[in-house]
């Protein structure tokens, strides 16, 4: 019997309606939910939202100004090239121009120099040979002048 007892107890005391009671809680945490929801949208929400934006606009600001910088960069660099190609072009034909000009100096100084190696030569060859003249009719004395006197030897 005391064990009937306990169960009266526990049955007077459980409360009614189960999984769909809706006594003072309910609306009460749905108020605290809603003014949860307005206090953070206001204190947490917003102020993220407005740092995100002003993130959103820094980031575009830099890639813009990035973007632009990359674009005079890349007009500077076409710009500089061809200067340097312009540049390569004029020291290509300043050397071919050089190198032509030096060649036609070279080539008159070789001649220059070959004719004054010809009349070098022609000048040589005609003292030598008026010198050969001179040297065996020179010769062609003392032969005779030798022989006379070996002949006056022997006939003596």
């Amino acid at each position: 019997m005391f064990h009937n007892y306990n169960s009266i107890l526990i049955i007077g005391t459980e409360k009614t309606g189960g999984l769909f009671d809706f006594d003072g809680t309910l609306p009460t945490i749905a108020l605290q939910f809603i003014l949860f929801m307005f206090l953070l949208n206001f204190i947490l929400y917003n102020p993220l939202l407005d740092t995100i934006e002003e993130r959103n606009v820094y980031i575009k600001k830099s890639l813009d100004e990035a973007t632009s910088i990359l674009t005079k960069s890349n007009q500077l660099n076409l710009k500089y090239e061809k200067k340097a190609s312009k540049a390569r072009k004029a020291a290509k034909l300043d050397l071919l121009t050089y190198q032509k000009l030096y060649k036609e100096i070279l080539d008159e100084k070789m001649k220059s120099s070959q004719l004054f190696i010809d009349k070098f030569l022609i000048e040589t060859t005609t003292n030598f040979e008026s010198n050969k003249d001179e040297i065996l009719n020179s010769f062609d004395n003392e032969i005779d002048s030798l022989s006379s006197q070996i002949m006056t030897k022997i006939l003596t």
